[in-house]
């Protein structure tokens, strides 16, 4: 087992998915590289994964053209019509810790019945129905999109039974998060403009510091342009630039608090592409579990692995603050909060007393959306 130490982390680590199934030697180094990542840096590069190269190939080559439908087509399935936030939003439109970010973005997701009915809490209507262009529009987008979040899902699960391992706890103290009937599996498509289709008042925010909800973060860097940064305990923002065949896989905050702080959330951002080098892609996967679930009583860890938290040392402080409430709400109403603090629009349409609550004055004035 490595000795965690107290110097905050330069680089961003890189894992071969390939020494799991290897020699036991080879599956004990992954281990071994695998609770350095999570306990010192929370994140890291996941090469050779069980998301095979055809999958992500055929995602790759839909993704401009999805961006390039003509916008009344990509209106068909706006963000503000749907309760479970899922669909289109426009350039401008998303908000991080009151900034307005500097993207596209769709929402999709694995087809879902809404579970929710009247006098229910509003966290229950989070899931539901995915919202696709028309099949018409670009045929075969939608069966690629769930084919690859079903390959996505599945490395996730995988990961979270190594993680266990790795942590030294019983078999199922992460997975008891999970609800036993299947969950709705959700991604990201983000489009960040360059700064030659920016105005000067937006600044270079593709999308603001924060940290992610959930277990486990698994993106998709799908072109070649830099922009993700990572940011250590001494504050230092660390680039993780794009790394052809890999996997940037992160660390949520209810995975941090779930495991007593062993496992780190860490913040992160997105800076917008320079004039010039064109649109920037990517696609980021968020491993789902149980809206109901509450993570803040935390799993019992051995004490050697406490110890390596202890030889950390303090996280130091960071830019970002977002799903604290993981603290003492169930995964639904923090991840509720989360998506009415970044859409205040579709919160305010779909979830008006819990919009007041959050914004008491009213929709803050963000300037006009493009």
């Amino acid at each position: 087992m490595p000795v965690a130490i107290e110097q905050p982390f330069q680089e961003i680590p890189t894992l071969d998915w390939r020494l799991v199934h290897g020699t036991l030697e080879e599956r004990e180094k992954f281990k071994a590289e695998l609770i350095h990542a999570i306990v010192n840096v929370g994140f890291m590069y996941l090469k050779n994964s069980l998301v095979t190269q055809a999958q992500v190939n055929q995602l790759l080559d839909y993704i401009p053209k999805v961006f390039d439908l003509p916008l009344e087509t990509k209106m068909t399935c706006s963000m503000l019509n749907s309760p479970h936030f899922l669909g289109y939003s426009r350039q401008g439109q998303e908000f991080t810790k009151g900034a307005r970010d500097n993207r596209e973005q769709f929402d999709f997701a694995t087809d879902y019945e809404c579970k929710w009915k009247e006098g229910d809490e509003d966290w229950k209507r989070l899931w539901g129905p995915p919202s696709y262009p028309p099949e018409k529009a670009l045929p075969g987008f939608q069966r690629c999109v769930v084919d690859y979040l079903n390959g996505v899902a599945d490395l996730g699960f995988k990961m979270v039974d190594l993680i266990e391992e790795c942590l030294k706890i019983p078999t199922g103290s992460l997975a008891q998060f999970y609800d036993s009937e299947p969950m709705q599996q959700r991604l990201k498509l983000l489009k960040y403009v360059d700064a030659s289709n920016l105005r000067p008042e937006d600044g270079t925010q593709g999308v603001g510091p924060h940290f992610d909800h959930g277990l486990l973060t698994f993106l998709l860097q799908a072109s070649s342009h830099p922009g993700l940064q990572v940011q250590n305990k001494a504050g230092q923002w660390i680039d993780a630039p794009p790394v052809p065949g890999t996997f940037v896989v992160n660390i949520g905050k209810a995975l941090e608090i779930a495991t007593q702080k062993v496992c780190i959330a860490t913040s992160h951002r997105v800076i917008s592409p320079p004039k010039g080098m064109g649109s920037r892609y990517s696609v980021p996967y968020f491993q789902s579990f149980s809206l109901a679930a509450k993570v803040n009583q935390g799993i019992p860890i051995p004490q050697d692995i406490l110890d390596l938290k202890h030889a950390r040392g303090e996280t130091g402080a960071v830019d970002s603050v977002n799903y604290s409430e993981y603290a003492t709400e169930c995964n639904g109403q923090v991840q509720l909060i989360g998506r009415i603090k970044s859409h205040p629009d579709v919160g305010e349409k779909w979830y008006p007393e819990l919009f007041k609550e959050l914004f008491p004055g009213g929709r803050p004035s963000f300037g006009a959306a493009y």
